[in-house]
């Protein structure tokens, strides 16, 4: 190697070298060969492709962190392989130092035309190549740490809000407001838990509550709802709201059954003596979006409001519906002869326990069910 070369390999004393991936594309081996061991002394690691078509294939199966592309290649020129890199949402990103001995204006305009990023010219100079590179490789590194937490923080974002409302939300949309015909709408309060959490330590208790509402989250996932939020240790689930299901008060049936199943399963595994009960209502409700600094989504309405009263003036271990929940499902469920509560602002209601579906052999609460 030359003294050129060595003193453009040497970093400054102390300092670290950029590093990246580099794929170098030119079809004579020698000048591969001649970018390919600065570059590689320098801490990059290198890949090597003679052709446009083996360029393409390497980087389907790594992204480089940028392309030395030459020009003048048989088969595919390092115009095609620019332009078909930069069409591409998952190579767009990519840095392409086009390496030419074309001086002709035109030729350079048609390499921007193209998408290049820059030009080095034949003959190189090393020097060059590696500033070029390790601004190159710099660049692509800051819009993979950009990318990385947009991601992040759309991530948190589904966390907190339905995905609809989220993209919605991400376009600028502001005062999100709509009004929904037809819901059906699940509350559920774990019976025990007050009790229980007394006798934990903190650490404890947010790691039980965490593994059975997270547990939750999957079954609700799973019936093609929407966990609307937690309050405390409860749980409030609706269905036919962003996520269209006609068939959504079948599926809250299920899933409150599912819900039993889970509380009994974790109860068996931890030794415990939790119980849920649950209040379920079909009706309309408006869902929107609250708060400046710290929104959350929610939703509003009578249907709300008596799927609350249902669950508080329910039973552990049952779930208790309302009429308009019951008329969807009495031809395909098991339930006890009906009852009344007291809804504020509403009087005396008809109010029902679901059982089991009909066919099943599952058990809900201890009373015997009948068929509507």
């Amino acid at each position: 190697m030359s003294n050129e070369t060595q003193n453009i390999n040497t970093a400054p004393k102390g300092k670290t070298p950029a590093r990246g991936f580099v794929l170098i594309v030119d079809d004579e081996e020698q000048n591969r060969t001649l970018l390919h061991d600065p570059l590689e002394a320098c801490g990059y690691e290198v890949e090597e492709a003679e052709n446009g078509l083996d360029a393409l294939q390497k980087i389907e199966a790594r992204l480089p962190d940028v392309v030395l592309l030459d020009l003048m290649m048989p088969k595919m020129d390092g115009f095609e392989v620019c332009r078909r890199l930069k069409n591409d949402a998952q190579t767009a990103h990519i840095p392409i130092l086009m390496i030419t001995a074309l001086s002709e204006r035109k030729e350079r305009l048609k390499g921007i035309e193209s998408g290049a990023n820059d030009f080095l010219n034949k003959p190189v100079d090393l020097q060059d190549v590696i500033l070029r590179v390790g601004n190159a490789v710099h660049t692509k590194h800051l819009h993979d740490q950009l990318q990385a937490e947009q991601k992040k923080s759309e991530l948190l974002l589904l966390n907190i809000l339905p995905k609809p409302i989220a993209d919605r939300i991400k376009k600028g949309e502001t005062n999100i407001a709509d009004s929904h015909a037809d819901v059906t709408v699940l509350l559920a309060d774990l019976v025990g838990f007050t009790t229980l959490s007394n006798h934990m330590e903190p650490r404890e208790i947010v790691q039980l509550l965490n593994e059975i509402f997270s547990n939750f989250d999957v079954l609700v996932e799973s019936q093609g709802l929407e966990k609307i939020k937690t309050i405390g240790d409860a749980y409030m689930v609706a269905g036919n709201i962003s996520i269209p299901r006609p068939d959504h008060t079948e599926a809250i049936a299920d899933l409150a059954i599912d819900l039993h199943e889970e509380i009994q399963r974790l109860d068996r595994q931890y030794d415990t003596s939790l119980q849920i009960r649950i209040g379920i209502c079909t009706g309309p409700v408006i869902a929107g979006v609250i708060g400046y600094k710290k929104f959350a989504y929610d939703i509003w309405g009578e249907t709300v409001n008596l799927a609350c009263r249902l669950e508080t003036t329910g039973q552990a271990g049952k779930i208790h519906v309302s009429e308009s929940t019951y008329e969807r499902l009495k031809d395909k469920y098991l339930f006890e002869k009906p009852h009344r509560i007291n809804a504020k602002g509403q009087g005396d209601l008809p109010a029902y326990w679901l059982g089991r579906r009909l066919g099943d052999t599952t058990v809900i609460g201890a009373h015997e069910h009948v068929a509507a």
